[in-house]
């Protein structure tokens, strides 16, 4: 299903903390601070011009976020930034002085930030990043984890070394439990989701993601016409989307939300009018996308900047995982997650239908922007849609070769 953006809000400009929040200078600070991860380097961008032929597009590129900082996933950017530019902050009013992230191992700023806890709640991604920050900067991590989430994914957070806390439910259940907790305990919660009162943390969430982008377009061959990106509860559409009307203005491209059809509660609130919470039904393999309730800092940005919202089967995200494994002439061979590919799905959806490519003006010429937000960050679900493991695929393609 596709929805297009009739908010009166739409195209109208963004508020001018998103604006600052999402903007180029935002974008270049996320940079040097992340920079203090001696494997922190540009993820790779790759041309599929088979499958852009076979869409009949003029080309296609996709960030492939499955190598970023050793997690697999764009979250490694926005959970670890927001920890780390928070215990900066919090040195910095011990200290009454400004400290720069050139300072972060000395001992007076570990005497400080190594009595913090970070919290959040997680599908797995995003807890990840958070433990991963929190190690960098000598603190603690306390993640909450809903009953969904698979064993797998609850090992690779504790392997940063978080405490790892069961909650039953689902992952709005746990959201709410990790805040409870956190104020009770003092401990700083870092939630990729923002409500009433809270929002400047997601927002830095999201600002950490603007450097997958700067990136991007600093090796994409020319500005996207079209760019097409998945959502949970919005905050990576909402950044990139805002990233690219700040950077672009008014020639800014197409953008479209895309989200599992199971739990679709930005495209719920686009019919609405405004945010609203969907009721929790049945699960989606799309795991990392299975929330019932936007974030408000996201959907403020996306009222304004997506074009459209559109809905996407299970099987569509599995035939886009698929296709995606498959080196077919010059298109690398790309591990993709279960949630990484859904971006793609929804532009595979769209150029097969005359009727969405005419109301988007997608044709020959157009140049469209993907994202794979996650590689196989469980390998053993990954196998089971995909018919091999991540290693599998990846050594195909190198015999291809």
């Amino acid at each position: 299903m596709f929805l297009p953006n009739h908010h009166p809000d739409y195209r109208q400009s963004l508020d001018p903390i998103d604006a600052k929040t999402l903007g180029a200078e935002a974008a270049a600070g996320v940079e040097r601070i992340l920079a203090i991860r001696p494997d922190h380097v540009p993820t790779p961008l790759h041309a599929l011009p088979s499958l852009a032929a076979e869409l009949g597009i003029g080309a296609l590129h996709i960030k492939d976020e499955s190598f970023r900082l050793g997690l697999g996933s764009f979250k490694a950017l926005g959970g670890a930034y927001a920890v780390i530019l928070l215990a900066l902050e919090e040195a910095g009013r011990h200290l009454g002085r400004h400290v720069d992230i050139a300072e972060i191992n000395a001992p007076e700023i570990r005497a400080i930030t190594s009595a913090m806890t970070f919290a959040c709640a997680t599908d797995g991604n995003h807890g990840r990043s958070v433990a991963m920050g929190a190690g960098l900067v000598g603190a603690r991590s306390s993640v909450f984890v809903h009953a969904g989430v698979s064993d797998e994914r609850v090992a690779a957070i504790g392997r940063f070394g978080a405490r790892m806390i069961r909650v039953e439910g689902t992952y709005d259940d746990s959201v709410l439990e990790a805040a409870q907790v956190a104020t009770r305990e003092g401990w700083t919660i870092v939630s990729d989701t923002s409500w009433p009162g809270y929002e400047r943390i997601p927002g830095l969430v999201m600002q950490g993601y603007t450097a997958m982008m700067r990136e991007a377009l600093k090796d994409i061959p020319a500005p996207p016409t079209h760019v097409f990106v998945q959502a949970g509860v919005g905050g990576v559409a909402a950044a990139v989307a805002g990233h690219l009307a700040v950077v672009f203005g008014e020639k800014r491209p197409v953008f479209v939300v895309v989200e599992p059809a199971r739990a679709a509660c930005l495209f719920a609130s686009a019919q609405a009018g405004n945010p609203v919470k969907i009721p929790h039904g049945e699960p989606t393999i799309m795991a990392m996308l299975e929330c019932c309730e936007p974030s408000l800092v996201a959907w403020r940005v996306l009222s304004r900047v997506a074009d459209g919202f559109m809905t996407l089967e299970e099987n569509e995200a599995v035939r886009a995982m698929r296709r995606l494994a498959q080196p077919i002439g010059k298109d690398p061979a790309i591990v993709a997650g279960e949630s990484g590919g859904v971006g793609l799905a929804g532009l595979m959806q769209v150029a097969g239908s005359a009727a969405e490519r005419a109301r988007l003006g997608l044709d020959a010429a157009s140049r469209v922007l993907v994202i794979n937000t996650e590689g196989a960050t469980d390998p053993f679900v990954y196998k089971e849609l995909v018919g091999m493991s991540p290693e599998e695929v990846l050594s195909s393609a190198r015999r291809g070769r």
